[in-house]
């Protein structure tokens, strides 16, 4: 038997529309011979060292009348040993996650850049509850800073409450703020507690916190630099 099993990327793409790209069905309907595309083969293995799969690209062959496809595989892998560069791989679209012909302007790549959030967004399930925007602190910050608004002055001051994340890892999470993601800078929203609905709103007090927070983050990391 061998060790290595190909995923099936459709309920993840499902569930982490935010941070897993996932050709259409569409897009995969196109995909031709000599064309290359992306699988997950996932394996067994002894080696706590291991990760649970490798991503590698096949070379497309044939695309079979039932939508199937066989290649062959155009990577030498590194953790999988019964399997290597040009072995004869059979998988479905459920199993494609990158081909040729992508979509760059999908969730994904949309909401990329990176934003700071309070972990009792990320980690403790709250809805998000504030969130501005300033001028980006460096190429990959969207400016965005998020909270539940509900962090005391005290936590706010802890900047390992703190993540710096893409935007869409929260989104994951909570997406109910999305459409306000093209706001300027110098843009705030707060959740209305009655409503449950965001409206824009003042730069808040608490943003001093968190810049301050922000601040901190930077100086430690640099110093460990």
């Amino acid at each position: 038997m061998p060790t290595w099993r190909l995923r099936d990327a459709d309920p993840i793409a499902a569930e982490h529309p935010y941070t897993f790209y996932k050709p259409s069905r569409e897009v995969i309907a196109t995909v031709s011979p000599g064309e290359t595309v992306k699988l997950i083969f996932e394996f067994d293995s002894e080696d706590a060292e291991a990760p649970e799969a490798e991503r590698m690209w096949v070379v497309v062959e044939k695309v079979l009348e039932d939508g199937e496809f066989v290649g062959r595989l155009d990577n030498e892998p590194h953790w999988i040993k019964d399997l290597a560069a040009g072995d004869l791989v059979a998988f479905g679209a459920c199993h494609i996650i990158n081909t040729e012909r992508d979509d760059d302007d999908n969730l994904v790549e949309r909401y990329i850049k990176r934003c700071y959030v309070t972990n009792r967004v990320l980690e403790d399930g709250c809805r998000v509850g504030y969130l501005y925007r300033e001028d980006p602190d460096r190429e990959d910050d969207s400016g965005w800073r998020i909270t539940a608004n509900d962090e005391s002055d005290e936590y706010m001051d802890d900047s390992e409450n703190l993540a710096y994340v893409s935007l869409g890892a929260v989104l994951s999470r909570d997406d109910s703020f999305r459409e306000f993601l093209d706001s300027p800078a110098g843009s705030a929203f707060i959740r209305n507690t009655s409503t449950g609905q965001f409206e824009s709103a003042a730069l808040s007090s608490r943003r001093s916190y968190l810049t301050l927070a922000l601040l901190i983050s930077v100086v430690v990391v640099a110093g460990c630099g």
